[in-house]
């Protein structure tokens, strides 16, 4: 943690409190400011790199092993955006390892220099965990030269400089810019992604906050054919569609930015007695919309092994999770029930209307670490939009 640079190194982590840590620069080559958070999952590496939620956060992978899958175009989870709407850097214990697996088309490194992500390796990410776990989650800048030539004093300006993603609207730019019809299934061993139904069942309006792939393909698979329309479409815009039911997706930034021009038009759609559900942010901003608040977390809740219990059934599941507000369940108002609850640190993690067809949940229940704990809320909203026609 000192200031004078080590002999070697090629990478640095410049945090705003002054600190700075040294390693191995790997993937591109740059410089990459953010909040610097944790993730506790030991699998899907790619897929997190690739979760538009993370735009503006560089993560921290606890588990030390990272690369032996490589990448390849399957796993990528972003749908719409550049590459600079998902995570800009990432930190590992150990250096990435070369690829193993007979999916791999790119080694680790590889693929994350041509994406434009930022690595740095060799440092003790236990350390680095456990800081954030104790003082949440700083702002820092992640920087790679192979030359190890670093001005750390301003890399630590620089993270100081950065505003942070309290009041910061980031959804508008992870978002589509047109509509489009999504046209793939889930993936099964041996059949690859299913394909989309030839007459769909249902008609779902998915508004695009950063949406995943992943949540398109369990809406194809249980027999709707998925139309994304961007972040700022307005409700009449939607409704004229005539969905059976929409999706309100997950994403970056602060809720309360984004639903400026996003909760009146989530109200409208309440209102229209559409059934809704929403994913991450969209669970944050339906709840702004219902009239409950959001706060910033320490830490955020960013894993696969998240324990979630569904108070409508007593069941607990693992999850993923990937967030860093959540909903003031002590704001939350009548006719609005808590549906969800974490048993990490018993945040709110799920609401629904009791008059109406809506509900939400903060985890992500397409991404399937339990493997397929909470793909019943997919059927969930099956059996609301049944309900509703």
């Amino acid at each position: 943690m000192s200031r004078d640079l080590l002999p070697g190194a090629t990478g640095v982590l410049a945090i705003a409190d002054g600190t700075v840590l040294q390693g191995i620069g790997v993937g591109a080559v740059g410089e990459a400011v953010g909040e610097v958070c944790f993730n506790t999952a030991m699998s899907g590496y790619q897929e997190i790199l690739t979760d538009p939620s993370y735009m503006a956060q560089i993560v921290t992978f606890t588990f030390p092993h990272v690369g032996n899958v490589g990448a390849n175009v399957e796993d990528v989870e972003q749908v719409s955006g550049s590459a600079t709407t998902a995570a800009r850097a990432a930190i590992f214990r150990d250096v990435p390892t070369r690829p193993a697996n007979w999916r791999a088309e790119a080694d680790l490194e590889t693929w994350m220099a041509r994406r434009g992500v930022i690595g740095l390796a060799g440092v003790d990410t236990r350390a680095l965990t456990k800081r954030i776990r104790e003082h949440g989650m700083p702002h820092g800048v992640v920087a790679h030269h192979p030359e190890g030539k670093f001005d750390l004093e301003a890399l630590i300006a620089r993270a100081r400089a950065w505003s942070g993603l309290v009041g910061l609207d980031l959804a508008k730019d992870a978002s589509c810019l047109q509509p489009f019809v999504w046209d793939e299934g889930l993936w099964a061993w041996g059949e690859g992604y299913a394909k989309p139904a030839a007459k769909p069942k249902y008609e779902v309006v998915v508004v695009d906050y950063g949406v995943k792939r992943n949540i398109l393909r369990a809406l194809t698979s249980i027999g709707a054919r998925a139309t994304v329309v961007p972040a700022n479409t307005t409700a009449e815009a939607i409704l004229a569609r005539k969905p059976d039911g929409v999706l309100l997706s997950n994403g970056p930034g602060d809720p309360a930015a984004t639903g400026e021009y996003a909760v009146p038009e989530i109200r409208k759609l309440v209102e229209s007695g559409t059934p809704v559900f929403g994913i991450c942010l969209g669970h944050q901003m339906l709840s702004l919309a219902l009239g409950a608040k959001t706060v910033k977390m320490e830490q955020g809740h960013h894993g696969a092994n998240h324990p979630v219990k569904d108070l409508t059934t007593g069941k607990v599941e693992i999850v993923s999770m990937n967030h860093g507000f959540t909903v003031d369940r002590d704001t939350l108002p009548g006719p609005v029930v808590e549906t969800h609850v974490s048993l990490f640190d018993g945040t709110n993690a799920g609401i629904a209307l009791t008059d109406r067809p809506v509900f939400s949940v903060q985890h992500h229940p397409e991404a399937s670490p339990g493997p397929t704990d909470s793909l019943y809320l997919f059927d969930r909203f099956a059996g609301l939009m049944d309900q509703a026609k």
